[in-house]
């Protein structure tokens, strides 16, 4: 595992070292699909530019990162290069975790294959389809295009997916504290992994042998205990923003930015294209509609995924990659690095192939549809937008899709593989 891992890591900063060097970098760096108003690195270049004058980075509308994140850079900025060659690598840290947490579920089932139906012990992955985990987690990743031009156009999306990674492998490894701590800088940076709350709750719960039970004391005595490590990390790095800062400004120009969308630059988002044509007196309804989407299905999901909390995370974050208000590719490319870690699901995926051709064709007409509209004059924003609908129908369908399998795989844990009528004849699964 140690030499094709290594031979992964050589390959990938070698492409990423190749790419800052070229004369693609700036171009990259310009791309809609690639950074944000929130995450684009020449607006943390304006924004130093301002510190450094020792003006407020937040007294204009350009700079829109938070607090903390300026800073790293004014110490760092001359090797900024550097800092986001680095950060795509901590995913590779979650990565080879996954193997010894999914050999423990392997032994479990193992021992307890008595509970479940002969027929259903295919279903069990092998220790040698897990050896090779962490392998694919940090491939899908280390080598999708996506991060590789995230990182190019040094996108400060590539650090808060590390951030959100890191949070990941410390509730994974048992951290409470840890997890709490960096959940609340991950929601700091961007208010929307704040649904991650409920599944990491959910997996200490569940560790710890707590029954999710109202009525029971210990119940509650954990739940108040984590939401005070977040909520008291969170005021902390917020009071410290406003030591470093000396005023509230970036609250509204970060939090009261990602929520408002006032910019309406086009992206891969839902958002820039609707609110352009939204009447005014229409505005603050629909972006409440739109805003509560990604929080709304948190409640429902951590109901039905109260015991299967790993997974509720990797929807939870694919949720969140779609239904932000400012999204890029690099948000897509960190739940889709997860998707190895799901292979055992692949034979009870139905729309696979079509949503792989959805997202292939999208990503390839992304910059022709943009020259069509901005350089060539030959089509309108309704062209960009349709392939935007389109980007983002094949994301909720690859979810929703693995979202089946998953439940589907533990109905026939529990009822077998091959399902019987009363009558003897074969029966079909629905999902409803």
């Amino acid at each position: 595992m140690a030499a094709p891992l290594t031979l992964l890591l050589i390959v990938a900063v070698t492409i990423r070292a190749v790419l800052f060097r070229s004369s693609l970098a700036e171009l990259i760096s310009e791309r809609v699909e690639v950074v944000s108003p929130l995450n684009a690195w020449k607006r943390v270049v304006e924004g130093l530019a301002l510190l450094d004058l020792g003006v407020s980075p937040y007294s204009g509308d350009v700079f829109h990162e938070t607090p903390l994140m300026i800073y790293l850079f004014h110490f760092t900025v001359d090797y900024a290069e550097i800092v986001f060659m680095v950060s795509p690598y901590f995913v590779d840290c979650l990565s080879c975790f996954l193997a010894p947490l999914d050999r423990f579920r392997k032994q479990k089932y193992a021992l307890e294959s008595d509970r479940y139906p002969a027929d259903c012990l295919e279903l069990l992955r092998s220790p040698k389809e897990m050896f090779y985990i962490p392998l694919k987690v940090a491939m899908f990743y280390l080598l999708n295009p996506f991060t590789i031009l995230s990182c190019v156009a040094k996108s400060t999306c590539g650090l808060n997916n590390a951030i959100i990674a890191l949070f990941i492998f410390c509730t994974l490894k048992g951290s409470a504290l840890l997890s709490g701590i960096l959940l609340a800088l991950a929601t700091y940076q961007s208010i929307y992994p704040l649904t991650l709350f409920a599944p990491a709750l959910l997996f200490f719960l569940q560790r710890l042998y707590i029954p999710v039970n109202l009525r029971r004391s210990s119940f509650w005595f954990f739940t108040l205990q984590y939401a005070f490590i977040y909520v008291g990390s969170l005021v902390v790095i917020t009071g410290l923003s406003f030591f470093l800062l000396g005023s509230w400004d970036f609250i509204p120009s970060v939090y009261g930015f990602i929520f408002s969308v006032p910019d309406l630059t086009p992206n891969i988002g839902l958002f820039w294209y609707f609110f352009a044509e939204m009447f005014e007196h229409f505005r603050l309804f629909f972006i409440c509609v739109f805003q509560i989407n990604v929080f709304f299905y948190t409640i429902p999901l951590s109901i039905k995924l109260k015991e299967h909390p790993v997974f509720l995370i990797f929807m939870q974050i694919a949720i969140i990659s779609i239904f932000k208000s400012y999204p890029t590719v690099g948000d897509v490319a960190l739940y889709m690095a997860f998707l190895p870690a799901w292979s055992h699901l692949y034979r009870f995926l139905r729309n696979i192939f079509l949503v792989s051709c959805v997202l292939l064709a999208c990503s390839a007409l992304f910059p022709v549809l943009w020259h069509l509209w901005i350089y060539a004059g030959s089509a309108n924003s309704n062209f960009y937008y349709a392939i935007t609908l389109l980007f983002n129908f094949g994301q909720i369908l690859l979810v929703s899709d693995y979202f089946y399998a998953y439940l589907r795989r533990e109905h026939h844990l529990i009822h077998g593989l091959y399902l019987k009528k009363k009558d003897g004849t074969e029966a079909t699964l629905v999902l409803k």
